[in-house]
């Protein structure tokens, strides 16, 4: 049966590969980002009957109004994704108040707004994933916000499972390992040469390191969304093989 499927950060990496491969099984994808051309290029992608909404996660009044569009269209939804977050390795002693801050209201306090608002519109059946990090175990440099974040919302979703039980909403994270992504902005800054020779004065080559690609991802929560409705899976983690 066809579901209706909520993607936080759906304009690019894991958000848009999971819009096209649940809008090419025949589920509704509806489609959230910052930035509304993104989510509108992936929606005409993805076509039929796939929806981009404008949604600023880090923003309680952006998240409502986001919910309330859908709800125009969509008074039931069956799944919704947390996919949306930001990544950038710096030093807490060099940042700047926004390097400290948006990690925080995006990473974590993003996917609580959006739990809030989608809650209402679930019900028996429905299923919220948290999408956190390998980083929250590995002893990354320079990642403190990020692994904070993430494990901050690893024990957000414990609660949730506790909490939404009774109302039949199946809770799972996903914690998923480096995947292949888009050129970000940081990757040509002087910080990223720091973070890779830090990391490597830890044990971690990341040019060595195996990276996942984005489009074999989301077989897995195509998986996990069609389990029966007697099993569950908390947490499920990926990581990145050689050889694949």
């Amino acid at each position: 049966m066809s579901k209706v499927i909520v993607i936080t950060g759906a304009g690019a990496g894991l958000g848009r590969a999971l819009a096209h491969r649940f809008a090419a099984d025949g589920d509704t994808v509806v489609l959230l980002g910052r930035t509304l051309s993104k989510v509108q290029e992936v929606a005409g992608q993805c076509g039929g009957s796939a929806m981009a909404v404008e949604c600023e996660i880090s923003s309680p009044d952006s998240v409502r109004s986001a919910f309330a569009a859908i709800a125009e269209r969509h008074p039931r939804i069956d799944v919704l994704i947390n996919n949306a977050a930001i990544y950038e390795p710096f030093k807490v002693a060099d940042a700047t108040d926004d390097q400290i801050m948006q990690p925080i209201t995006i990473n974590l306090a993003g996917p609580i707004l959006c739990t809030r608002s989608a809650v209402p519109l679930m019900g028996e059946g429905g299923h919220i994933f948290y999408v956190t990090s390998e980083s929250v175990e590995v002893r990354f440099p320079m990642l403190s916000l990020y692994q904070a974040t993430k494990a901050g919302l690893e024990r957000f979703s414990k609660a949730m499972e506790e909490e939404l039980e009774p109302n039949g909403i199946r809770i799972t994270t996903v914690r998923a390992g480096q995947m292949m992504a888009e050129m970000k902005d940081w990757y040509t800054k002087p910080a990223a040469a720091v973070f890779h020779q830090e990391a490597l004065a830890r044990g971690l080559n990341l040019r060595e390191r195996p990276i996942t690609q984005m489009e074999s991802v989301p077989g897995l929560f195509r998986a996990l969304i069609d389990l029966p409705p007697d099993l569950h899976v908390a947490l499920a983690t990926l990581h990145a093989r050689k050889g694949g």
